[in-house]
């Protein structure tokens, strides 16, 4: 969990940084409605060629980027490969035949198309949180779409302190070392002592928890008509330009792929 404490934006003054948090969020939801219910290979890869470069124009870290996202990369693989392998479009060329299981040429279209999907949908979702601070994110659900403050503040302080319980798992580990307390070479007994030391830090997380609420309760932490905002943020030009742009780039990349013949419904 150490990498999480890891600061990923370089440039907080990078123009996608600088947008309101709202607008990328909302840029995000528009890509995936965009590419939901698309099942060729054209329209995600023209979104993911746009979507790299406001990547670059993020500020953020590239080699702490990528080692935050690599679970993203490791599904993304697992969800290609069983694509490739079991799906129902075996038309074309026959690259492999083992068994029951058929690599064609359409197969390889199918996998790669739902590669390119999968990335194109969820790196706007990654870079709109990676680029973002925690706490002007709360702000801005608060501020422009009336999201409870109670709830907003609470996963906002829950996510603070993800660092903290990788600082109370190491800890952890230390002090057991320290006395003496080792599983050895018996798989069994390191199952048991993870186990019990999971155990340990959820109840340690969830002392924290009641008494960070009962803290948030008595700082005024609740749905009061009268509760106003300490640093408002109003949607500027850029962040609706930004918007008009997301959602151009969608339209633009589905237009060619008609263009090109290759647009398919996912169903179809």
């Amino acid at each position: 969990m150490s990498i999480l404490a890891e600061p990923i934006v370089g440039n907080p003054h990078a123009p996608v940084a600088r947008l309101n948090p709202v607008t990328k969020l909302v840029a995000a939801f528009a890509v995936m409605i965009g590419l939901l219910l698309t099942g060729d290979a054209v329209t995600p890869a023209l979104v993911l060629a746009i979507e790299l470069v406001a990547i670059s124009m993020a500020g953020l870290r590239w080699g702490v980027f990528l080692r935050r996202i690599w679970l993203l990369f490791l599904t993304t693989a697992g969800i290609g490969l069983s694509t490739l392998l079991f799906t129902d479009r075996d038309t074309g060329t026959l690259w492999l035949s083992a068994g029951p299981v058929h690599v064609t040429t359409g197969s390889l279209l199918a996998a790669t198309a739902i590669v390119l999907r999968v990335l194109a949908i969820s790196l706007p979702g990654v870079v709109a949180f990676a680029s973002t601070d925690p706490t002007e994110f709360a702000d801005a659900l608060v501020e422009h779409l009336h999201a409870p403050p109670r709830f907003t503040f609470g996963a906002l302080a829950a996510f603070r302190l993800l660092p903290v319980l990788g600082d109370e798992w190491r800890t952890l580990l230390l002090a057991r070392r320290a006395r003496g307390i080792d599983a050895g070479r018996s798989p069994l007994r390191r199952v048991r002592l993870f186990a019990s030391g999971v155990f340990a830090l959820l109840v340690g997380a969830i002392r924290r928890g009641v008494r960070l609420a009962t803290a948030m309760e008595s700082r005024g932490f609740t749905d009061r008509p009268d509760r106003t905002l300490a640093r408002p943020r109003p949607l500027r030009r850029s962040d609706w330009l930004f918007l008009v742009g997301t959602c151009a780039a969608v339209v633009g990349a589905t237009l060619a792929s008609l263009a090109l013949g290759t647009w398919r419904f996912l169903f179809w």
